[in-house]
């Protein structure tokens, strides 16, 4: 039996305009799924490419309280349990979901959808949050195609981007756990640090300022592509390398929401990570 999943986030807007956004099927689509329908407390459906098995709805709501709701969700057969909350803490409101029957095995295999689930709502809950707070969303991963890419617009000059992917502490701090980098082709990218990974990722293509390459093994091979212009920088994110029958898409969607993390982390003024302590 697996632990519960718990990924909680902080935002600057109302605990009341949290939960409208995730109640109510306009908004939704706004910034979640290509198609919902809500009519609580009978119903809560959401599905599209962005969704995992999201050729039809699958879920089935079981329970609504003050700013809360739980349903069943039917993933690869076995029908899992996911939990929203809305909260507050001093000046922020705090979204907690709940997610069970998510395995770690599953993620790093690819053996079941399921395998995404932490990655997914890290993405989910990260374009809530600039959604609530008026700020473009990043790319949703396309769960129906084996083509991996996105664009995103970073207010900051591209030297300052590029620093960012590629300098130690920079990227431990946005991504939220700690990566060791050897700045240099044939250098290693270590999560949890060079001491602690025995089989790092590697630097395999880097023009300074312009782009950077990282071998991932098994999960394929991501490349960032910088274009700098006014002060502002056009991030290119592609994915590539890997097996396309079974998409790395846990680790794309991971990708993706260190993306939304980078963003903020350039254009907010007194950043502080989406992330709060579970």
């Amino acid at each position: 039996m697996t632990e519960p999943l718990i990924i909680r986030v902080r935002t600057t807007a109302s605990s009341d305009a949290a939960y409208a956004a995730l109640t109510q099927p306009d908004r939704l689509t706004a910034w979640f799924a290509g198609k919902a329908e809500v009519e609580l407390p009978q119903r809560y459906e959401f599905w599209g490419p962005s969704i995992p098995e999201g050729d039809a709805p699958h879920q089935r709501l079981l329970e609504v309280g003050e700013n809360r709701l739980s349903f069943a969700w039917l993933l690869d057969g076995v029908e899992t349990t996911t939990e929203i909350a809305v909260g507050t803490d001093n000046d922020h409101t705090i979204i907690t979901v709940t997610q069970s029957h998510f395995d770690f095995n599953e993620m790093m295999t690819g053996s079941s959808i399921r395998g995404v689930l932490q990655t997914f709502w890290a993405l989910a809950l990260a374009n809530l949050v600039d959604y609530l707070e008026d700020r473009a969303r990043t790319p949703g991963a396309d769960l129906t195609s084996s083509a991996l890419t996105a664009t995103v617009d970073i207010d900051a000059p591209a030297d300052r981007v590029y620093d960012s992917l590629i300098a130690s502490e920079e990227v431990s701090q946005w991504f939220g756990y700690p990566v060791e980098i050897e700045p240099r082709v044939g250098g290693r990218f270590a999560l949890g640090g060079i001491e602690n990974n025995p089989q790092p990722a590697l630097i395999v293509d880097l023009v300074p300022g312009e782009r950077v390459s990282v071998d991932w093994g098994h999960g394929g091979i991501s490349t960032w592509e910088l274009d700098g212009s006014d002060g502002k920088t056009r991030l290119t994110l592609v994915s590539s390398g890997f097996d396309p029958d079974n998409p790395p898409y846990a680790a794309w969607m991971g990708i993706l929401a260190g993306l939304a993390e980078l963003r903020r982390y350039h254009e907010i003024e007194n950043w502080t990570p989406l992330a709060v302590a579970a």
